[in-house]
């Protein structure tokens, strides 16, 4: 059965996500998984489908058919399901600090040096505590390559700056805690 990636961003409303959950029903499709959020006025979403064969053209269609009530909408057949599955430990990372440009860029620059798959990523500005200004907080689900450390990954993250908190938990594989 082929899966499908959809990606929906439109004006935020209530009955959207009813909209998108209606269509994938009438054409037998499969809500696997998504993550959805509401970002500065917009709905955002990604959600995984499984949807039988003889109904994917029928279904894409049907979901582009959504623009017509103002969300835009991606589908793409998702191919690495089939695909050998990743290796490697899991890890979640938290971030926290004083919030400042930059900081997602210089963390994802030592992830990708070391060939680290960032699996979810979530970030958020939030004021704080007595008008001290803004905390960047961030919680990502890292992939390590098989025979890298989490020892030199937290210490090469940890020279960012020091004024970032970054803590590290192992994590099973297959258990999602973003």
């Amino acid at each position: 059965m082929p899966s499908l990636v959809v990606t929906l961003i439109g004006s935020d409303r209530p009955g959207l996500v009813g909209s998108v959950s209606d269509v994938i029903q009438k054409h037998n499709g499969n809500w696997l998984e998504s993550r959805m959020a509401h970002l500065a006025g917009q709905f955002a979403g990604i959600v995984l489908v499984d949807v039988p064969e003889t109904n994917t053209e029928a279904l894409i269609g049907s979901l582009n058919l959504l623009s017509r009530q103002g969300l835009k909408v991606v589908t793409e057949l998702d191919v690495a399901r089939t695909a050998d599955e990743p290796t490697g430990p899991v890890w979640l990372v938290n971030v926290v600090g004083n919030d400042r440009p930059g900081i997602v860029r210089e963390l994802t620059q030592v992830l990708a040096a070391h060939d680290v798959n960032v699996e979810e990523l979530t970030t958020e500005c939030s004021d704080a505590p007595h008008g001290g200004g803004q905390i960047f907080t961030a919680k990502a689900q890292l992939r390590l390559p098989e025979g890298l450390t989490i020892t030199l990954l937290q210490d090469e993250l940890e020279r960012l700056a020091t004024d970032l908190m970054i803590d590290f938990t192992p994590i099973e594989d297959n258990f999602n805690v973003v």
